[in-house]
């Protein structure tokens, strides 16, 4: 029985020395990278800002404005050069067909879309992801240059003008409906969850949440 008794006490040492060394081991690398994956993620960022509103002499990374429409927070990069603005890039989300689809858009001062970046998305390999250059200009879905102030964007299934990505209907509305809402944030304007809609913001007491999901094709 004692020596049972010393064999589970050498167990328990043994496993919990081994716990405290894990652990060290890992908050060392963690330390270790967590600069670099840093550094990595803003450079991306600013990448990205650069493509989708290209032309400032700013760092719109190093201080976005955060924006909250319909209870949902939007990160806007405000772009200037010679300390005049010459538009944002506005970080937006939805839910496409796998899970969240985020989008970085940018606008000139008139609140047309210059361009965008897909950031991250969850769609399935070869059909959602497709949505990183479907809309861009001169492809089949081309957004750059409209105004979602003048009419929201929507696919033509939906009876919109714009193509959606083949085989991927649900994706495109995410995308288009996150765009639209990218637009409200950068305009400060209340956006309809289901069309896109925008009007001017209302009173937080008077406003009315909608969702931002996009719901499944019936």
């Amino acid at each position: 029985m004692k020596k049972l008794e010393s064999s589970l006490k050498n167990m328990a040492l043994a496993l919990t020395g081994f716990s405290v060394v894990a652990g060290g081991l890992l908050g060392w690398v963690n330390d270790v990278t967590a600069e670099p994956i840093a550094q990595a993620n803003a450079k991306t960022l600013s990448d990205a800002i650069a493509v989708v509103v290209p032309g400032f002499d700013n760092n719109p990374a190093d201080a976005p404005e955060i924006v909250e429409v319909n209870g949902a927070t939007y990160k806007i990069y405000k772009a200037t050069k010679n300390g005049q603005p010459i538009g944002a890039a506005v970080e937006s989300a939805a839910n496409g067909f796998g899970g969240a689809l985020t989008v970085l858009v940018g606008f000139d001062n008139e609140g047309k879309i210059i361009d965008y970046s897909l950031l991250s998305h969850a769609e399935t390999p070869g059909l959602g992801s497709k949505a990183a250059d479907w809309f861009k200009k001169g492809a089949k879905g081309d957004i750059t240059g409209k105004n979602p102030g003048e009419a929201p964007l929507t696919v033509s299934k939906d009876g919109g003008e714009i193509d959606a990505i083949t085989a991927s209907t649900i994706t495109s509305r995410a995308f288009l409906l996150a765009v639209n809402n990218a637009y409200a944030a950068y305009k400060n304007q209340h956006v309809d969850g289901a069309s896109g809609a925008t009007q001017q913001e209302k009173p937080a007491e008077e406003a009315v949440s909608d969702t931002t999901n996009v719901e499944p094709v019936k």
